[in-house]
This record gives C-alpha cells, sequence and structure tokens, in this order.
C-alpha cells in the first residue's frame, strides 16, 4: 500500500549491515570476556561466587534464566553457543533467511545477556553492559535482507543515539567545573581508567588543543543529537507526506544533514578509541551512529555505492510486530526523559527490569590525579624491601616503563575495578583477590599479565598506593620511563599465607 510506503527504509541498507554486524560484533567480544573471565572473578569459586549471590535472593525480581540453574559448566556452554550465533551474524547467515531468523537469534543473544548482567554484580556495574543490552534488543527488529530496512526499528535506534550522546553531555554540563570552563581534557587522558598507547601523546598536547578537544566534545555530544534527530524524524514526514516519492529533495537534503550529524559523533568516538580503552562503548555507539546514515548520501560520496535496492514486500506481520514495539518503546522511554530533564541526572540506569530504555553518561567528574593500588608478593618469610615483587596487571599502569597496551572493545574487568578501588570504593572481591594470589590460584592468576612466582604460593602479599602521572619528554628522554610515580603509601598491610606449623608465632614482616 502506497501509503505506508514510508514504513520501509529502502535506502539503509548500509545502516542495517552495519548496525546488525557490528553489533553482532560487540556481542561476541562481550561473551568471550564473560568466558574468560567470569568463572574466575563471578564462578563457583570466584571472588564474589554468582552461586552464593542467587541463594541470597540476588535475582528476586530479575529476568535471568540463572534463577533456575546456575554451574561454570552451564555458563561456559551459553557464552560458546552465543558466541557461535554472533559470529553468524557477523557473517550475515541469518540475515539472509526471513526476517524471523535474525529477529530470534539477537533476542536470544540478548536474553542470556540480560540473564548475565545481575549475577554479574559490581563487575559488570557498567554502562556499556546496560547499552549492548540495549543495542540488542533494537537491532533484532531490523528484518533481514529480503525485505527494506524498517522505519520505525531506525528511529528506536536514533532515539537510542540521542539519549546515549545527549545524556553524556548534559551529565558533564551538570558536573564538574572542568567541563564547564575548558580544561577537562587536560586531565582525561592521564587519568582515565585505562590508557592506551597514545594516551600520553594525547595528554602531553597543547592546552589549547585540549579545549578544542572539549569544545568538540560538546558539539558532538550537545548540538549533533539534536540535528540528528530532527533531521532524521524530518525527512521520515518528508517520505510520508510524499506517499513514497522517496526521490524528494526535502528528504535527501535532511538525509543528509541527518548523515552530517553522524559523521560528527562518529570522528568523535574514533578519537576516544584511539586514545584510550573504554571497552565496548565508544566501539559499539560508533556502529549505532550509523544508524542515520543514508545510502544516497553515501553513494554521493562514493559512486560505487548502490543508492537504493530492490526488495520483496515485508510481511505484514513484521510490519504490525514493528510497530507494537516502536508503541511499546515510547511508554517505556518516558522515564528517561523526565531523567534528561532532571537536575539530578541518573546516569547509567536502568528504569525497568528488562534493561531498555536506559539512561546513559559517563564522566561527569574528571579526576585530576591519578592514583594505582600496586599488590605485591614475596618467597621470603622475613621480607626486606628489596625481596618484594610486583604483580602486573594486563591493562592497568604498573611497570613504570611499560606502554600501555590497546584492549578495547574486549573488556579487563578486574583491571577497571582496580581503578574504582584506587578511588576509594571497597567491595569484599578484593579480600579474596589477595587470598587466591596467596593460593597461587591460578584462574585468579589467569587475569593478571603473568605469575611472578611460576606457581609458587607467596608468603605475603600486601597493597600500596602510588601516585602516577605521565613523564615529559624530558623525562622520557632521561628515564626511558613513560610513567612517574611517587608515594607508596600502605593499603593493605602484609598478609600472611597460613603455614603447616603453628603460626601464633608470626610477627609482621612490616
Amino acid at each position: 500500500m502506497e501509503w505506508a510506503a514510508w514504513l520501509d527504509a529502502p535506502h539503509a541498507e548500509l545502516a542495517r549491515q552495519v548496525l546488525q554486524r557490528g553489533t553482532a560484533a560487540v556481542f561476541a567480544v562481550a561473551l568471550l570476556s564473560t568466558l574468560l573471565q567470569f568463572p574466575a572473578l563471578l564462578g563457583e569459586h570466584g571472588l564474589q561466587p554468582a552461586p552464593r549471590y542467587i541463594a541470597a535472593g540476588g535475582l528476586d525480581g530479575q529476568p535471568s534464566i540463572f534463577r533456575w540453574h546456575y554451574s561454570d559448566r552451564f555458563l561456559r556452554i551459553l557464552c560458546l553457543v552465543c558466541i557461535a550465533i554472533a559470529l553468524a551474524l557477523v557473517a550475515g547467515l541469518p540475515q539472509a533467511g526471513p526476517p524471523w531468523l535474525p529477529l530470534l537469534a539477537f533476542l536470544v543473544l540478548w536474553i542470556v545477556y540480560l540473564s548475565i548482567l545481575p549475577i554479574g554484580q559490581v563487575f559488570y556495574g557498567f554502562g556499556w553492559e546496560l547499552l549492548l543490552c540495549e543495542a540488542g534488543f533494537l537491532v533484532a527488529f531490523l528484518g533481514s535482507a529480503q525485505h527494506a530496512p524498517p522505519t520505525l526499528a531506525l528511529l528506536l535506534i536514533v532515539w537510542l543515539v540521542f539519549r546515549l550522546e545527549f545524556g553524556a553531555g548534559m551529565i558533564k554540563l551538570r558536573g564538574g567545573r572542568e567541563w564547564r570552563d575548558l580544561t577537562a581534557l587536560m586531565y582525561h587522558h592521564e587519568t582515565q581508567p585505562m590508557p592506551g598507547p597514545l594516551s600520553r601523546w594525547a595528554h602531553l598536547a597543547p592546552a589549547w588543543w585540549h579545549r578544542l578537544e572539549v569544545i568538540g566534545n560538546h558539539v558532538a555530544q550537545l548540538v549533533a543529537p539534536w540535528v540528528l534527530l530532527v533531521a532524521v524524524l524530518g525527512s521520515v514526514v518528508a517520505d510520508a507526506v510524499g506517499a513514497g516519492a522517496r526521490d524528494g529533495s526535502a528528504s535527501l537534503v535532511l538525509a543528509a544533514i541527518a548523515t552530517g550529524a553522524a559523521a560528527i559523533m562518529i570522528l568523535t568516538q574514533g578519537w576516544l578509541v584511539i586514545t584510550g580503552n573504554f571497552a565496548w562503548l565508544n566501539w559499539i555507539t560508533i556502529v549505532l551512529g550509523f544508524a542515520a546514515v543514508d545510502d544516497r548520501v553515501v553513494a554521493w560520496l562514493l559512486p560505487a555505492w548502490p543508492s537504493t535496492r530492490a526488495y520483496e514486500p515485508t510481511p505484514v506481520w513484521f510490519s504490525i510486530l514493528v510497530a507494537v514495539v516502536f508503541l511499546w518503546y515510547v511508554w517505556l522511554s518516558i522515564p528517561s526523559v523526565r531523567n534528561l530533564a532532571s537536575r539530578r541526572q541518573l546516569m547509567n540506569a536502568s528504569f525497568n527490569r528488562l534493561r531498555l530504555a536506559n539512561a546513559y553518561g559517563a564522566f561527569g567528574t574528571v579526576t585530576k590525579r591519578r592514583d594505582e593500588i600496586v599488590i605485591e608478593g614475596t618467597l621470603a618469610d622475613a621480607p626486606r624491601d628489596d625481596d618484594w615483587v610486583e604483580y602486573a596487571f594486563k591493562g592497568k599502569p604498573g611497570d613504570v616503563r611499560r606502554v600501555p597496551g590497546w584492549f578495547a572493545p574486549y573488556h579487563l574487568r578486574l583491571d577497571w575495578l582496580m581503578w574504582f578501588l584506587a578511588l576509594g570504593s571497597h567491595g569484599l572481591w578484593f579480600e579474596m583477590l589477595l587470598v587466591r594470589l596467596l593460593e597461587a590460584d591460578r584462574p585468579t592468576l589467569r587475569l593478571l599479565a603473568g605469575d611472578p612466582f611460576d606457581g609458587r604460593r607467596p608468603r605475603w602479599v600486601r597493597a600500596r598506593v602510588y601516585r602516577y602521572r605521565f613523564a615529559t619528554r624530558a623525562e622520557r628522554r632521561e628515564t626511558g620511563q613513560w610513567w612517574m610515580r611517587e608515594g607508596g603509601s600502605v593499603l593493605v598491610p602484609p598478609v600472611g599465607a597460613p603455614r603447616p606449623s603453628s603460626a601464633a608465632d608470626e610477627g609482621d614482616p612490616g
């Protein structure tokens, strides 16, 4: 029916390809992170055992398949199956079938990851976990290659991008003064949770460049989302009014404006990718930004790209399903709209048990100094200062000569929690981490960069706090160090492993 032609978006094939394959790729990475880290962190013998959390009623009122059964083996099987599904989606296999096939595949990924989040406790308390859940649910309704992408599903993803970016921008304006006086990026590259190999280079840039970075961030998060949303809605209205006349100039101009706004956000996220390690946050934001990219604009830039394609008519049942989900989502979004307008704006919050229509935002304030917790161990019964050896983590700073690596979109969960610990957060997981190190627990040691004792149990472990900063160019040339550090105050005094003989005469090794 021509009056309903606007329900299809035949100029959004690139958007659909990137959204489906990109979101599936992020799911694969997230599930790989769970497969390799969850048992040691949260498994049956983990730092915060999920079975204990479940038995204490932690899943009451939460949707999770683990309400009925949890075991490390069951979790691993689910992860492997879902990784296979995600890789099939990356290859485009389900998308080659009827629209219910990719719909089912993405909903399986969503349900499994939604089930993992609550039992992941503090190790899964990050905004990008919510974002992945919501993205996976919405992308499920983009259909298959046989039929044109549904306009309403794309609108919901554009609405997600708006809440994600504008929410982050408002968090900053309502947060620390450094975002308003344009000094935030003079600190952020150095104090961010997990710097990358180019973070020091970005930090050492001149002050005027850092101010431009903040201005660019404000444009990308406070201005571009509105341009994106208004232009996309205007293009849809122009198509609807034109009763399917897709070559109208008004629709094309608005599509070009929306594509330009999306490009601004995508490029900004690309800068964050190369200057930091924020798990998959920036990567999936780039993927979602493609929801507003129009094939006609791409074809103007790259003539080899087709501006339109021939599709089979969309099944009526699928169009009705997408319309129902759209209306339901409008209702679900009411709390998030109120939150955006609130002076007490919540950051990375859910308003329903399904983790949909969430609130997002990050770094409302920027820390000005970097403290790092360094864990040390020793084999000596009565250790001297030079007997202590540091445990190296995979991502967080430690050895002052080591150049930080690139790990994103992979999520090093223990390293991130160590950053929060240095900011003053507390958790029994850290005490258990020290116990596991005393036991030379192999699954726990695999979370680290290596075992300095080659499988032997240390006699003592302790934790100290150092103040870190990037070495200046002159300090780098003189010392060869990437970081300069000072201090070394005691956070946890030496904790000893029990000895077979009586420990009544044990003393503190200092």
